[in-house]
C-alpha cells in the first residue's frame, strides 16, 4: 500500500519560514518522483516543488523560485520542502505526491502525472 503521509504545516508570519515532510512508505522510493503540489480556495491544485528521485532532478514554479527547496532523505523515504520568506499568498493545503519516473532528467509538476497522493497539511501565512 502506497502511503504518503505530510507533517509541518503550521500558522506562520510572513517572511517567516516553515519545513513541510513527507513520510513515503509502500514503493520503491529511488523509483518514483515526488512532488509538492497546494491549492488554495477557490483555485486549482498547482505543483510546487517537485523531484525526480532516480536523479535527483528538481523543478519549482516560478512564484517560489529562490525561495522553496525540495530534497530528499533516501535513507528514511522522506521528502522535505523548505519553504522561506512565505508571503500570504503560500497560504494552501498542501499535498505530497507520488509517481513512478517518467524518464531521467523529467520532473513531473502536473497533478494529473502523479498517481498517489496524501492528505495534505495546511499551511497559513499571516499578513
Amino acid at each position: 500500500e502506497v502511503q504518503l503521509v505530510e507533517s509541518g504545516g503550521g500558522l506562520v508570519q510572513a517572511g517567516g519560514s516553515l519545513r513541510l515532510s513527507c513520510a513515503a512508505s509502500g514503493f520503491t522510493f529511488d523509483d518514483y518522483a515526488i512532488g509538492w503540489f497546494r491549492q488554495a480556495p477557490g483555485k486549482e491544485r498547482e505543483g510546487v516543488s517537485c523531484i525526480n528521485n532516480s536523479d535527483g532532478t528538481t523543478y519549482h514554479r516560478a512564484a517560489v523560485k529562490g525561495r522553496f527547496t525540495i530534497s530528499s532523505d533516501r535513507t528514511k523515504n522522506t521528502v522535505t520542502l523548505q519553504m522561506n520568506n512565505l508571503t500570504p499568498e503560500d497560504t494552501a493545503v498542501y499535498y505530497c505526491a507520488a509517481t513512478p519516473n517518467y524518464a531521467m532528467g523529467y520532473v513531473p509538476m502536473v497533478k494529473s502525472e502523479y498517481d498517489y497522493w496524501g492528505q495534505g497539511t495546511q499551511v497559513t501565512v499571516s499578513s
